[in-house]
């Protein structure tokens, strides 16, 4: 099943093996960069598609990541609240320099460092989701459910209303 893969989702493709999750990298011929893209390119509803944002704390420079459902937009002041300090804007630089991952294909496993990991609740209102998996091309389905399993993320309200 796996070896045609590009070097970024075969990363994706063995964390999730490391994971003990039987679930399939693939790449598409169509972009999967924004939700929008992801939803057409796979057939899916734009609320079924996992975007992976990273943003970084303010204070302490760690880096956070929030999954969210395609259409939402992500209330900043709810993640601070919950990490207890101020959010920032993360750069290209800093995206690929703490997950490994270029911006619009950060997966929600496989970083190269540990990430805090928030999971918009409204994920959990479909049975399955698509998530990014290493490239702007490459995704995995998986069960919401299974979501804060695979990442020990907390799954909480992060839609700006």
């Amino acid at each position: 099943m796996t070896g045609n893969l590009s070097t970024s989702a075969q990363l994706v493709q063995d964390a999730l093996a490391e994971l003990e999750f039987s679930l399939e990298v693939i790449e598409l011929p169509d972009s999967t960069r924004t939700a929008v893209e992801a939803a057409q390119a796979i057939g899916c509803q734009v609320g079924q598609i996992v975007k992976s944002l990273i943003f970084k704390s303010k204070r302490s420079q760690r880096p956070i990541l929030v999954l969210a459902s395609g259409p939402n937009r992500v209330d900043e002041r709810k993640i601070e609240s919950l990490i207890g300090e101020p959010l920032g804007n993360a750069n290209a630089e800093f995206v690929r320099q703490k997950t490994g991952f270029a911006i619009g294909g950060v997966p929600p496993v496989g970083h190269r460092n540990k990430l805090a990991t928030y999971i918009d609740e409204d994920l959990l209102l479909f049975e399955n989701v698509w998530a990014a998996a290493g490239t702007p091309f490459a995704v995995f389905q998986i069960q919401s459910s299974d979501l804060a399993k695979i990442t020990t993320g907390q799954v909480v309200d992060v839609k700006k209303t």
